[in-house]
């Protein structure tokens, strides 16, 4: 019975809105000069300006950048999925696309390819705060609380200040003793 408290309250959580970005489209979570996607206990934050179509032209994956925060902003993760795998199909060096294709995995409920982008993504940053609290997130979706806690731990050594990590952890702990 305690396992499955613990999976509706999961599951009621990740059904609330993944929001997190104020009417500018920068987060009032984490500073607006950051390029990369962060979960908080929210949701999913990004921290880009919303798309700024004609400064886009000359870059391609840029745009589809753009275009899959976009559509993960407006929780069309399928779409988002797409254009976040073809910004790094263009670009397999761009850190915050293969973010955002982790995090739509996620979303998706495809796990394995999940791992795979944030391993792509652990070769590009290394062990950055961010990206293990993304992965500490992720364990937490899958209810792998061992796991988040493993990822988020490092992520709060790696960066005590980043809020995000603070917020999942306290999610982790609410979910984890219910």
């Amino acid at each position: 019975m305690k396992s499955l408290l613990k999976k509706a309250v999961l599951a009621a959580l990740i059904a609330v809105p993944l929001t997190g970005c104020n009417t500018t489209g920068t987060s009032s979570h984490a500073p607006a000069d950051s390029s990369n996607f962060v979960y908080s206990r929210d949701g999913i934050v990004t921290h880009s300006p919303q798309s700024d179509h004609a400064s886009l032209k000359g870059d391609s994956s840029r745009r589809l950048l753009e275009l899959g925060k976009e559509n993960f902003r407006l929780q069309n993760y399928g779409l988002a999925e797409r254009y976040f795998r073809e910004a790094v199909a263009r670009r397999t060096d761009n850190a915050s696309a293969w973010a955002g294709l982790a995090a739509a995995y996620d979303q998706l409920g495809n796990f394995e390819k999940a791992d795979r982008a944030y391993k792509a993504l652990i070769d590009l940053k290394g062990n950055d705060a961010r990206v293990l609290n993304n992965m500490g997130y992720s364990y937490l979706l899958r209810g792998d609380y061992n796991k988040a806690r493993k990822y988020l731990n490092r992520a709060q050594d790696a960066n005590p200040g980043l809020d995000q990590v603070q917020g999942n952890i306290h999610l982790l702990e609410k979910i984890a003793n219910t």
